[in-house]
């Protein structure tokens, strides 16, 4: 932002100051781009007895057949040790894989090395998850309703409590932004500014003109949207919309983008039109289609649950496809509207601790106590918080 230096802004740390550590699975078999797969892979798993199971399991110091874990929060997993696991597969659900990567898991914390439970305990439908992206191009911050499990950023989960309850921002924060704005800002408003304002470092202007605060929030609100992806699916307008214009074949190889037609092919299946944006729309220093395609059509080693993965090109990919390239094209669209966002009148870090909102307590930095009822432990036992 031109003329401004925001040396003296806060940093998403210091605005949102409960954090968590993300997911980390430990083996990549129990996470997969489509369903059927993974209960396919489960049901491989509990068919297969003695040493064959262990090795298709894929052991690690923190998860053996023999560790014994409590139930997930929210889930159907089971705790009996998995060397006795026996019928059907958890129901997967929808993660965050990668940025922008939708994929499934299977919520078993018997699966996962480190499943972060309290981050599963405040997972509901107005959550939302907030990662810092590295320094590489991209977005520096990325929103997402499902449970991310990419890093090595931490989460930051915007309510500390299931139903939008306890924002997950440091507190006074609110009540000093009402002050010098004139007006109450919610919760997903300061995420929506955050998510306009950020710039490398990271870190977040924020300003005490309403006007420019109703501005930014209204783009940062639009990026939000496209993010999550869980209200009414984005469109570009009639004739910039992606088709396939020529059919994908059973089972992909190759992703080329051709930039003179901006087509997009799949071995010889073609998508168009692709906008460059679209195409060359980062996130962690890789290009996200890239990416995607990638995950989708890896093999896995023969002979291990990675390799058990759909005979064809399933249609969902193709929806999935389709609408990822809308979002990337609609964010690219928005990101010069971003860099034009000129903070006057900030509010900053200074201001800030004089305020006595920062530092956050250390209470804030850690998880609130959420149990709302009995949660299954190791064997079936009643587990203790």
């Amino acid at each position: 932002m031109p003329g401004v230096t925001h040396d003296d802004a806060p940093r998403p740390a210091d605005l949102m100051p409960w954090s968590v550590a993300p997911p980390r699975l430990g083996r990549g078999w129990p996470a997969a781009p489509d369903p059927a797969s993974l209960k396919a892979r489960w049901d491989a798993l509990v068919k297969t007895e003695g040493p064959d199971r262990e090795a298709l399991f894929e052991p690690t110091r923190s998860r053996t057949l023999h560790t014994a874990v409590g139930q997930l929060p929210g889930t159907s997993g089971g705790t009996d040790r998995l060397l006795r696991a026996a019928g059907p597969c958890p129901e997967p659900v929808r993660v965050l894989r990668a940025p922008f990567d939708e994929q499934w898991l299977i919520p078993d914390h018997r699966l996962i090395d480190a499943a972060r439970p309290e981050l599963w305990r405040v997972a509901d439908e107005r959550q939302v998850f907030v990662v810092e992206a590295s320094d590489a191009a991209g977005p520096l911050l990325l929103a997402t309703s499902l449970l991310p499990l990419f890093g090595p950023a931490r989460v930051r989960p915007l309510h500390r409590r299931p139903g939008g309850a306890d924002p997950n921002l440091a507190p006074g924060l609110l009540d000093h932004l009402a002050g010098r704005l004139g007006l109450r800002p919610s919760p997903l408003d300061v995420l929506a500014w955050m998510l306009a304002a950020v710039r490398p470092g990271p870190l977040v202007p924020l300003t005490a003109d309403p006007a420019l605060w109703e501005h930014g929030v209204a783009l940062g609100r639009r990026a939000l949207w496209l993010m999550r992806r869980d209200g009414e699916r984005p469109k570009l307008p009639g004739g910039r919309r992606p088709y396939v214009r020529s059919p994908l074949p059973a089972r992909p190889l190759t992703l080329r983008y051709d930039r003179d037609e901006e087509a997009l092919y799949l071995d010889g299946g073609r998508v168009s039109p692709v906008p460059p944006s679209a195409w060359d729309f980062e996130a962690g220093g890789v290009r996200v289609l890239e990416q995607w395609f990638a995950a989708r059509t890896a093999e896995g080693e023969p002979g291990t649950l990675a390799a058990v993965r759909p005979a064809g090109w399933p249609q969902a990919w193709t929806s999935e496809l389709l609408e990822l390239i809308t979002v990337l094209a609609l964010l690219a669209e928005l990101r010069p509207r971003l860099a034009e966002l000129t903070v006057t009148d900030p509010v900053t870090a200074t201001e800030l601790r004089d305020a006595g909102v920062l530092p956050a307590p250390a209470s804030a930095h850690r998880p609130a106590s959420v149990l709302a009822g009995p949660e299954e432990g190791p064997e079936g036992q009643l587990a203790l918080l």
